[in-house]
């Protein structure tokens, strides 16, 4: 029996496929996180619709169990957690140029700031707005991707957010960087960047920066490089219940717990001989008479086509493997002659406590990292948050937001 039976009321007419988001493993994943960097702040990270959970209802369960900040890669994703109603800290930091500069300056949000064009534009939006911006500035420290570089650029950016601070145009709130390889245990790169980012700060301080955080780590250095902490953390795939790589340890050994189970209706059952072609371009062919169970979701529901003839489904309580290719909105499985009525529960993916497979399965099956298999599952798949109540994490019944609303 999967978390969605014993939780969500089925209706008379099963989901076509249904994506069970659980908030009270969310919230344990944050406590575990918190403890793991408990003299650092916690901030969760809510990009990309909340790694595919859904922003807004895990956003306000992480801050439930003591996250201080969230952090989101666009102020798009920011401003709609404020639109949400969603108070306290939240930081985005992918800007180009003309972005919503005085709308996110208005509604409190930090802003991240990589070199002089984007200091230029916050600077301008903070005049319009008559109102002092929140700014994090953020150092290359080896990633290779946004951040000012280290030296001249980075006492040039410095000095010149410290006199429109001096003017009363921003805040300088942060200092930060991010890590290149943190999910490689020993990888020298680690050493290089917090030695280059201890000098960034240090150059930063010198000249008078006070910021209220300074941060580099991610969800692998949150579990594993205490000395990366300093006054906050910033984890993402880890809130979710996912180990950063397969390197640093299964989920369970970092004792969490994966929070997306994503399940589907069985659409058809049929007898077919053997030597039956199944799918486009019939890359898998029955080795004998048997059974075939057509599993409704496909790409366009962010299945990934790569898992062709791999990817793992639990039918019926056995583990069944894709036959053939995955198709835009379907695939099928080999059910070996079994017979399982229509509407059976297919689950592609959970925790994997009740024996089914995990999201980490599906991307060894299709050569990828599990944070892209939960990220990419698709609008066309309803959230259903369980367990929305923080008081009521223990309680199987829990109210249930079942509309795929988010809210």
């Amino acid at each position: 029996m999967t978390v969605i039976a014993e939780n969500v009321p089925l209706s008379s007419a099963p989901a076509r496929a249904r994506a069970l988001i659980d908030l009270a493993a969310l919230r344990a994943n944050v406590r575990v996180l918190r403890e793991a960097a408990p003299g650092a702040q916690l901030m969760a990270v809510v990009k990309s619709d909340a790694y595919g959970h859904g922003a807004v209802p895990c956003a306000r369960a992480a801050l439930d169990a003591g996250a201080t900040w969230l952090g989101t890669a666009t102020p798009e994703e920011a401003l709609a957690l404020r639109a949400a109603g969603i108070p306290g800290r939240i930081m985005c930091w992918l800007w180009t140029p003309g972005g919503p500069w005085r709308e996110a300056v208005e509604a409190d949000i930090d802003v991240s700031v990589s070199g002089m064009w984007a200091l230029d534009e916050v600077i301008a939006a903070a005049r319009g707005a008559a109102t002092p911006a929140r700014v994090q500035l953020k150092a290359d420290t080896g990633l290779g991707r946004n951040g000012c570089q280290p030296g001249d650029d980075w006492e040039r950016l410095v000095d010149a957010a410290l006199r429109a601070q001096a003017d009363g145009l921003l805040r300088i709130t942060g200092l930060w960087s991010h890590f290149a390889c943190a999910d490689e245990p020993g990888h020298p790169s680690i050493a290089a960047q917090l030695s280059r980012f201890r000098e960034i700060l240090a150059l930063a301080e010198g000249k008078g920066v006070t910021p209220e955080v300074r941060h580099i780590a991610n969800s692998p250095a949150t579990l594993t490089l205490p000395e990366s902490h300093f006054d906050l953390v910033r984890s993402g795939i880890a809130v979710y219940g996912i180990s950063p790589s397969p390197e640093i340890g299964t989920a369970a050994d970092l004792g969490l717990r994966p929070v997306m189970t994503l399940t589907a209706s069985v659409a058809l059952v049929k007898r077919v001989p053997g030597g039956h072609g199944v799918s486009y371009g019939h890359h898998y062919t029955t080795p004998g008479a048997t059974t075939l169970g057509l599993i409704p979701v496909g790409y366009a529901d962010g299945i990934p086509r790569h898992a062709s003839d791999r990817g793992p489904v639990l039918v019926g309580g056995k583990w069944r493997t894709a036959a053939g290719r995955i198709a835009m909105d379907q695939f099928v499985v080999d059910l070996g002659g079994d017979e399982p009525p229509a509407g059976t529960e297919a689950v592609l993916f959970g925790p994997g406590d009740r024996g089914e497979p995990t999201a980490e399965d599906w991307a060894q099956a299709a050569g990828t990292i599990a944070y892209e298999i939960v990220t990419r599952i698709g609008t066309r798949v309803p959230r259903v948050h369980v367990h929305l109540d923080a008081d009521a994490d223990a309680d199987a019944d829990a109210d249930v937001d079942v509309d795929g609303s988010g809210t």
